[in-house]
């Protein structure tokens, strides 16, 4: 199974530092791969609600990190890269560019499925490709 921590978050939410990438590659170094939120402007950036953190995009291009796109230009520029990335705001599902389906809490899961943030869910049925989470550490075996 996939282990994806959310943000670079691998114990609970840390918003002082979730997104940088300082930050994620420390939960890449502990073993995870890493849902990041991408933005674009005239430069590359990351964070969730808005640009917060100029990075380098060669990061973009590790195997280990699914990049969030946030904007539409960042969408195009990752795909153009050829970066995993994907664009959703509160679709039920949609397809990152490796043919995940990055499903929304509380939403059916498949086989192929990446279950997103399963804290937040009561008896989840963990029939799928991955999961993402802000504590994936719970879930290494």
């Amino acid at each position: 199974m996939i282990l994806i921590s959310h943000r670079g978050n691998i114990d609970g939410k840390n918003p002082q530092f979730e997104n940088g990438q300082k930050y994620c590659q420390e939960a890449i170094d502990a073993g995870y791969d890493v849902e990041i939120d991408v933005w674009y402007t005239d430069t590359w950036w990351t964070g969730h609600d808005r640009p917060q953190y100029r990075v380098d995009p060669d990061f973009f291009l590790k195997e280990d990190v699914w990049c969030h796109a946030k904007n539409i230009q960042a969408l195009y520029r990752l795909h153009e890269m050829g970066a995993h990335c994907f664009w959703h705001q509160r679709d039920a599902v949609t397809m990152t560019t490796e043919g995940y389906f990055w499903t929304y809490p509380l939403e059916e899961l498949t086989p192929n499925s990446i279950c997103v943030l399963p804290e937040l869910q009561k008896d989840v049925e963990l029939n799928c490709a991955g999961i993402c989470s802000d504590y994936i550490n719970r879930y290494k075996e």
